[in-house]
């Protein structure tokens, strides 16, 4: 019970902060222009020009596969694009940096800051994404109802009531919190296939490209998902040889599913060769020999994002 107020105590503080840190904020205003009429996602969508850059801090309000929606301060929408090359990470401090996340960390409700330049489609393509770890953990816990207001004692005045409703969400919830928080690291295995190789080859045969080929279509409406690729060899030939040829298969499946099927390159684990050091089978006979020539290829969900959709699904 003492470690539970504890708990509640602390976000409570921290929710508070929050908001002492955007009144203290001063404004500062942002080259916003019309919204366009062909858009639904919201009524007072910015456009960026194409090149232009632009940096600023606000909140996720929409989260889709591989775009997100920040409303600033000011109350303008800016819709944001994730690419191979965006970088997410928290904020770091004086002698380290900060902690590297995956683009699918990114939570409706998460305070973060964006830097990136626009788009011919009015989007801002981010270059850098950075948050702080106890935002994001608030925004697991909360998914944020937590908006800006235009002037400094009206943001003040306008969130307490809000405030309150959080802290009170948050003393019924805190033991589930606990554990999607602590669950940020931990992944299930949805899907998993082995593909098998010719001896001394790395060459994807037509039956590892069909198995490829299934796995990849029951990836097309999958979120928050990564992909750990390992690969394998037989006893056959020297170490240092078989940890190269494990290598080269683990990199073959990656190329053809990225390839092929486009699945971008941030949902891929760094490929792993492992040589002849994790077999299956028996490797005196030739049909063991066959089984340890392979590339297993596992489909992961992060196991907190999972549960918190769970919780939205099953209230």
């Amino acid at each position: 019970m003492n470690n539970y107020r504890i708990r509640t105590s602390r976000l409570l503080m921290l929710v508070f902060g929050i908001a002492m840190i955007l009144a203290a904020t001063p404004m500062v205003p942002g080259q916003v222009t019309e919204p366009s009429t062909t858009r639904e996602r919201t009524a007072n969508l910015r456009t960026v020009s194409s090149g232009e850059k632009m940096k600023f801090k606000g909140v996720v309000i929409r989260r889709d596969a591989d775009t997100f929606i920040v409303r600033d301060r000011n109350r303008v929408d800016t819709e944001v694009l994730l690419t191979d090359d965006t970088s997410v990470r928290t904020n770091g401090g004086f002698f380290r940096s900060g902690k590297k996340y995956a683009v699918t960390d990114i939570l409706t409700g998460l305070i973060l800051e964006v830097e990136g330049r626009g788009n011919g489609q009015g989007q801002l393509v981010a270059q850098k994404v950075r948050f702080n770890e106890s935002d994001l953990r608030v925004a697991i816990m909360t998914d944020t109802r937590v908006t800006p207001v235009e002037e400094n004692q009206r943001r003040i005045a306008g969130q307490m009531d809000e405030l309150h409703a959080i802290a009170a969400e948050a003393r019924a919830e805190v033991t589930r919190v606990d554990e999607r928080v602590s669950a940020l690291d931990d992944y299930d295995v949805q899907e998993s296939v082995a593909v098998n190789f010719r001896t001394n080859s790395a060459v994807l045969s037509p039956e590892a490209k069909q198995q490829l080929d299934d796995l990849a279509s029951k990836l097309s409406t999958a979120k928050a998902f990564v992909i750990e690729v390992a690969g394998h060899t037989d006893a056959t030939g020297s170490t240092a040889k078989n940890f190269r040829l494990s290598q080269d298969r683990a990199e073959s499946v990656v190329q053809y599913l990225a390839v092929n099927h486009k699945i971008p390159l941030r949902r891929f684990i760094t490929p792993m060769g492992y040589g002849k050091t994790e077999f299956v089978a028996d490797n005196g006979t030739a049909a063991g020999r066959a089984q340890n020539r392979r590339v297993e290829v596992k489909v992961l969900v992060n196991r907190g994002m999972s549960r918190s959709a769970a919780s939205r699904t099953n209230p």
